[in-house]
């Protein structure tokens, strides 16, 4: 539904909100930022992965991988206090932008 473009300009966004609550590993996030948009968000794991790669080596956030017995490995994902720091700087940022956009399309909020 949406523009690959809008997608790519708001995953990292939405990646360390969704982890602001909790770890979570790969899959559960993609998963889980389908469900909250509805349906309207889908991610391809080459996607979704390349970006948590970036995350963490930029240092936003933290993998650890975790056995469990009769699962599989997986890696999950936190954030760092540095990516708590970006994702608050970014959320605003978001909200400015978005205020913006509207206001220059005459979109108004009753």
């Amino acid at each position: 539904m949406f523009s690959a473009d809008l997608k790519r300009g708001s995953i990292e966004l939405l990646i360390l909100s969704v982890l602001r609550e909790r770890a979570r590993h790969g899959y559960e996030i993609g998963k889980l930022l389908e469900e909250l948009s509805g349906g309207q968000l889908e991610f391809r794991v080459s996607t979704l992965y390349s970006v948590l790669y970036r995350m963490e080596k930029r240092g936003w956030i933290k993998g650890r991988w975790v056995e469990r017995k009769g699962e599989r490995r997986r890696c999950y994902y936190t954030l760092t206090g540095k990516g708590r720091e970006v994702e608050v700087r970014q959320r605003q940022e978001w909200k400015a932008f978005s205020a913006m956009v509207n206001q220059v399309i005459g979109v108004s909020h009753a």
